[in-house]
């Protein structure tokens, strides 16, 4: 025999002990593993990969990143708004219905998406009968579940509403509803010159309550972008503001904070980057200077930025693909993983940039109608991630 070699005992063979076990029985034990551990079980075998692919059996599986929902603009075509939803998976065909044609006013012409939160939407919904009025519609594009929220006085008026939900939490959500001077009704001769188009009220909107609440701002003046990314953590919401501050508020409207964004080595940043990810939150500037860089919020006190990753974006795009440094836009963080997603370009190509590997991955091509500048939002389309929620139904108070 030669050496280190093993001697199998006569008719005994090497057996999967999981073979014997059924589908269902399988996915229930992997089903109640974290979701890094579920890509680890992808691995294992064929059958392990296709059952946790398995559309059937998504509802149990632990959930990430599914696609991003976005909308595109063509003056040459009709409808001329258009809503989309990209995969992030090499699936040709949305795994997500971008119609919601479950929605009673679904029509390109009538909805904006405006917000998406841990599975949820946030819609915008004209009404037929009077097209200058609208209702907020919440809804869960995987389950098919609507509630309508109705609008304040000066919903019609308003250009930033968001959405906080946090499903670990709660089955409730918040509607938030910033409503700037003009909206609220101030005569333009007393409005704020230094600070146009600021932020009057706060209203927020409770799905347990079924009732708005208002709130007068607490911080120092401040003006939002109306396609200003909102990142909801820890019961906080947060959004980037034009004067290169993050504004901050909780669920009640009774605590605020105005953070200013990292020192960078220059001073035109584009601040519209603020994301969750692994329980904290992270800015990334983009666009300007000749790096891109990742930052993570350590103190709400403090105000403290440490400095998560950097990368020159010659290295990030290489010499090829150097034209991108010039046209591109961070879009989200992923919630569970050191990976930062992309779009850049004409033709606004979608990529992954792993923060530990240094690796560069493209997805897709989305197509210059993403740019929807004739809207009045510039190249920064809002891209909304989507994580399939199946365990919740949504939950209505009143």
């Amino acid at each position: 025999m030669a050496p280190g070699s093993q001697k199998k005992e006569k008719g005994v063979e090497e057996v999967d002990p999981t073979a014997r076990l059924t589908d269902d029985i399988l996915v229930d034990i992997i089903s109640r593993v974290p979701y890094k551990s579920t890509c680890c079980c992808k691995c294992v075998s064929p059958r392990w990969r296709d059952l946790i692919s398995h559309r059937d059996h998504r509802e149990k599986m632990p959930q990430s990143i599914l696609g991003f929902f976005y909308q595109g603009y063509n003056k040459f075509r009709f409808p001329k708004k258009a809503r989309y939803f990209t995969n992030l998976s090499r699936q040709r065909y949305p795994l997500v219905d971008p119609s919601l044609s479950f929605l009673p006013n679904h029509h390109s012409h009538s909805l904006d998406i405006l917000d998406g939160c841990n599975g949820l939407l946030l819609c915008r919904c004209w009404k037929a009968t009077d097209p200058k009025t609208l209702d907020y519609v919440v809804c869960n594009p995987d389950t098919e579940e609507w509630l309508v929220v109705p609008a304040t006085e000066s919903s019609s008026k308003v250009s930033v509403a968001r959405l906080g939900f946090d499903p670990a939490v709660s089955s409730h959500f918040h509607v938030f509803e910033f409503i700037d001077e003009e909206a609220w009704g101030i005569d333009e001769d007393e409005r704020n010159d230094y600070c146009f188009g600021r932020i009057e009220t706060l209203a927020i909107y409770s799905s347990k309550d079924g009732a708005w609440k208002y709130q007068t701002v607490e911080c120092d003046p401040f003006v939002l972008p109306r396609n200003s990314v909102s990142a909801f953590l820890n019961g906080i919401l947060h959004l980037a503001d034009f004067h290169n501050f993050i504004v901050a508020v909780d669920v009640e409207g009774d605590n605020w904070w105005y953070i200013g964004i990292p020192k960078l080595p220059y001073n035109d940043a584009d601040i519209n980057d603020v994301f969750p990810s692994q329980g904290q939150l992270y800015f990334a500037n983009s666009t300007t200077g000749s790096e891109l860089s990742v930052w993570v919020l350590e103190d709400y006190v403090t105000r403290k930025w440490t400095l998560k990753h950097s990368v020159s974006l010659l290295q990030l795009f290489g010499t090829e693909y150097y034209s991108y440094a010039d046209d591109y836009r961070v879009i989200s963080i992923h919630p569970e993983h050191n990976l930062i997603f992309i779009v850049a370009g004409d033709k606004k190509i979608l990529m992954s940039y792993d923060m530990d590997s240094m690796q560069l991955c493209f997805i897709r091509q989305l197509g210059s109608d993403c740019g929807v500048k004739l809207l009045g939002y510039g190249d920064n389309t809002p891209f909304y991630p989507h994580v399939p929620l199946f365990s919740l139904s949504l939950a209505d108070g009143h």
